[in-house]
């Protein structure tokens, strides 16, 4: 007579490795929490600096939840659904003139699309630029943008004044 009965411990191991899979691919501490610290000259981190005193606790009603590293150069809110860097490299997307740009309560950001990923705006006509990462449920609204554009103001001086309101 033959058995189709599998020995315990084989199960038991493989149901082991699964739940800990699972429970790893669950984890918030996943990559979405996770971003690379901008290095900006020092006159530009002084400002990042300011900035980051004047971001709110919340942002599109999510909580502030800021990305690993921690750093005075990043801010986040949901659990990586909104991320921001201060002091970020000059995008090559702004030398194209075709670049798309919104004008959001006095600051102008200049909007890519990253493929696989939800839309980037970058702040534009500012001493330092500021990017904010949104995630796909943010494909079509630019909305976030409301709740940061008043603290990028008071914190990042314009660099043309006549291009700021």
């Amino acid at each position: 007579m033959t058995s189709s009965h599998r020995p315990f411990g084989l199960s038991a191991a493989v149901a082991a490795a699964v739940l800990l899979l699972a429970s790893v691919g669950c984890s918030s501490s996943g990559a979405s929490a996770s971003v690379a610290v901008p290095s900006p000259p020092a006159e530009e981190a002084a400002l990042c600096q300011a900035l980051a005193k004047e971001l709110p606790d919340t942002v599109a009603g999510l909580e502030r939840s800021d990305p690993e590293p921690g750093s005075e150069l990043t801010a986040g809110w949901g659990d990586g659904a909104i991320v921001l860097r201060c002091g970020v490299p000059r995008p090559e997307k702004m030398s194209d003139p075709k670049a798309q740009g919104v004008e959001v309560n006095g600051v102008n950001w200049m909007l890519e699309r990253p493929e696989g990923s939800g839309p980037r705006f970058t702040s534009v006509y500012r001493k330092t630029y500021v990017e904010v990462s949104l995630d796909a449920r943010y494909e079509h609204d630019a909305g976030p943008l409301g709740d940061l554009a008043a603290p990028v103001a008071r914190a990042v001086p314009c660099a043309l004044a006549e291009e700021c309101s």
